[in-house]
Order: structure tokens, then C-alpha cells, then sequence
């Protein structure tokens, strides 16, 4: 049986760019493509991960050359983008209860309690703030995950 599994910024980057996680991030993908699972985000995805390419390239340690073929890579990616307004409130909800700088990562939050499915993510820090009232999250650095 096939359900939706959201997936936030955090984890398409390790999936595009080599970080620490972007083997697991690669190996869950393509169980998820394999196995049929509707890989779901809120729009607000396309302008985080932009960004964070954009600041790969200025940094490093991704080359300008690369960026538009990384940034297409992205975009070829079967993701169903949601445009749920109601995902609005909820996430400035989480973001006041778990005293979040800002309601980014909470997005992803909201639409995975929406859908009620697996939220994954890279980032450490948001899955620590939230792991202990929602369940559903999950860390890439989890070996047991």
C-alpha cells in the first residue's frame, strides 16, 4: 500500500548536492520511486531549494556552471506541489508553539499533518524541536529510521 511521504528543502538538497546525508537521501528516494509513494511539499519548496543552490554557488561548493543543471535536475523531480492556504495558519501555529525563528519548516510540518504521512527531512535541529510531539518525522542522520 503506497501513501504520500513530504519531504522539505533540507532533504532535496542532500539529494542533489553531495552532503553528508545525500546517500540515504538518494537510497529512501528511490525505494519511495520503486515502491510507488506520492513524494509530496508545499510550493514554498521551489523558492527554498533555489535559494539554497544559489547560495551553494557563492559559497561553494557548487560552480555557477552548475547551478541551472542542478536547479533542472530539481525541477525534474516528480514532486506533487501543494497550494493548500490553509497550510498558512497551521504552519505560524507550529512555528509559535515549537518557537521557531520562522514558519519555513513548519510548512512542511503542516501539510505532513494535513496528508498524514511521513514528514523527512535533513535538518537536525527542526527535527529535534518537533521529534517529540510529532511522530511522523523523520531525520536522514537515523540510522534506525
Amino acid at each position: 500500500m503506497t501513501f504520500p511521504i513530504c519531504v522539505d528543502a533540507s532533504f532535496i538538497i542532500a539529494l542533489l548536492v553531495p552532503e553528508e546525508f545525500s546517500q540515504d537521501a538518494l537510497s529512501f528516494w528511490e525505494d519511495w520511486v520503486q515502491e510507488g509513494h506520492e513524494v509530496v511539499a508545499p510550493s514554498l519548496l521551489q523558492f527554498e531549494v533555489t535559494l539554497a543552490l544559489y547560495r551553494k554557488t557563492l559559497r561553494g561548493p557548487l560552480a555557477w556552471e552548475d547551478f541551472h543543471l542542478v536547479l533542472q535536475q530539481f525541477l525534474d523531480l516528480d514532486i506533487n506541489w501543494t497550494d493548500l492556504p490553509i497550510l498558512c495558519i497551521r504552519a505560524a501555529e507550529l512555528a509559535h508553539l515549537f518557537q521557531r525563528p520562522n514558519p519555513y519548516d513548519t510548512f512542511y510540518l503542516a501539510l505532513a499533518e494535513h496528508l498524514d504521512c511521513p514528514l523527512w527531512t535533513a535538518d537536525e535541529r527542526f527535527y529535534h524541536a518537533v521529534r517529540s510531539k510529532y511522530r511522523f518525522i523523520y531525520f536522514l542522520g537515523n540510522s534506525s529510521t
